[in-house]
This record gives structure tokens, C-alpha cells and sequence, in this order.
């Protein structure tokens, strides 16, 4: 890779903190409320069986596929519908799991790392969840947060990668696109035209034959260091893949 990013675009969820700790407290929360305020709902639906339904109706809806917040809060208004409970509380419910949805706690490298690259070039969301980075408290870092369910579709489609490219005013190639999944983001990002960054913090071998990653990291801050690098030297540090 020849081309220095002039801007990233950054997945959010296991990317910047690990995603299933936060769904599954998010959930013991939703189902405690339920179980003050909606008690039919809460004994026919456990978290399991909430899950399953949320499943059922990710599947059945696939006009969906891209916002996570609305599958969620059709799931709520079903279990409620079902169990005769007042659908009128899906708002209040919903406000329970998506607070503590966002209550993150980021991978140790990534508060000085953001702050880092923030410093080189602008740095945008690019998530298929409803993380809320105001909430967080990490807003101040990125230009904008581009969600899948503002878009209109999800990632790997490169459409919501191309949304993020022209505002930033930035041609594709000129982006360097990081992110943990290799179809989601990596693929993805690659068919859009933009440079890819594997951020492989399980340090997983990359298996794939029809692309590589542009760089392959294990931790935000390694990619401070070989962005950091790229500024001053054309060729990366050796501990980074490029």
C-alpha cells in the first residue's frame, strides 16, 4: 500500500470494546424492568427465549437486516402483544437496554490510541449496531458516526462504505477503512475500493486467499504507531503487516 490515509473509518462494536458483556448485562437489565413492570412478559419470556424471538424476527424481516433497533423494539412490542401486557411501554423498555448498551468499557489501548489518530487525520464511526458515542463519550474523537440503520443498509454492502467516503469528501482509496471482522469489515471496505486495516486482537490467522488486509494489527495502538510511522517514513514498522 503506496497511498498514506487522509481518513479512517472505524468500526465500533469488539473494535473499540468487546460487544457481548454489554449485550448480555443490557439484557439482565431489560429483563429485571420486565419483571417490575410487565410480569406476564417476564415469565414467558426469559433472556433466552426473548433472544429466540429476536432471532425469529431478524430472520422474518429482512427489510430490517440493517437496524438492530428496530428488531429490537419489535421484539419487546410482540413479547408484550403476546403476553398482554401494555405495548404502550416498549419506549420505556427499550430506554433501559439501549442505556446499558452503552455503558462500554473500551479495550485498554483504545483511549490513548483514538486520541491519537484523531490527531493524524478524521476519524468516522462505521457500525451495523446502535452504539451511541455521545453517550459513550467518545464523540469528540470522530467527525460523525455513520450507522447502518441511518444508511439504510449494512455493512459488508458497499454503499454505506461510499456514504462514508463522500463525507468525508474523500475518494475510496484515500480511506483506510479498521475493523475486527474480516467479511463485515474487511471484505467489505475492499469491494468499496477502500485500504483495509484488520484490527486481530484474538490473533487469528487470516485464511482468506482472494484478499489480504492493506495492515494487520492486534491492538489500536499498533496502528497509532504505523500511522504514526507512515507520517514520518514511507515504510511501516516492522511490527505492523503491510
Amino acid at each position: 500500500m503506496n497511498t498514506l490515509p487522509r481518513a479512517i473509518t472505524l468500526d465500533l462494536d469488539d473494535t473499540l470494546w468487546p460487544i457481548w458483556p454489554v449485550i448480555e448485562r443490557a439484557e439482565r437489565e431489560l429483563h429485571a424492568w420486565l419483571a417490575e413492570h410487565c410480569p406476564r412478559t417476564h415469565a414467558r419470556f426469559d433472556i433466552e427465549a426473548m433472544r429466540e424471538l429476536r432471532e425469529r424476527i431478524a430472520h422474518e424481516r429482512r427489510d430490517l437486516a440493517h437496524d438492530y433497533t428496530a428488531q429490537r423494539r419489535l421484539t419487546l412490542r410482540m413479547a408484550l402483544a403476546e403476553c398482554g401486557d401494555d405495548v404502550g411501554l416498549v419506549d420505556a423498555a427499550f430506554e433501559v437496554f439501549i442505556r446499558s448498551r452503552n455503558e462500554v468499557e473500551l479495550f485498554p489501548d483504545v483511549p490513548e490510541a483514538l486520541e491519537r489518530l484523531a490527531r493524524r487525520v478524521p476519524v468516522a464511526g462505521l457500525t451495523n449496531g446502535n452504539a451511541d458515542l455521545a453517550l459513550i463519550g467518545l464523540d469528540h474523537h470522530f467527525h460523525f458516526n455513520l450507522a447502518a440503520r441511518e444508511h439504510g443498509e449494512a455493512k459488508p454492502e458497499p454503499g454505506i462504505f461510499l456514504a462514508a467516503c463522500q463525507r468525508l469528501q474523500l475518494p475510496p482509496e484515500a480511506v483506510l477503512h479498521v475493523g475486527d471482522h474480516p467479511e463485515f469489515d474487511v471484505f467489505g471496505a475492499h469491494r468499496a475500493g477502500l485500504q483495509t486495516c484488520w484490527l486481530n486482537r484474538k490473533g487469528e490467522r487470516w485464511t482468506a486467499t482472494d484478499h489480504h488486509p492493506h495492515v494487520e494489527v492486534t491492538t489500536l495502538a499498533e496502528l497509532a504507531d504505523w500511522l504514526d510511522a507512515r507520517h514520518e517514513s514511507p515504510e511501516p514498522p516492522r511490527h505492523a503487516h503491510a
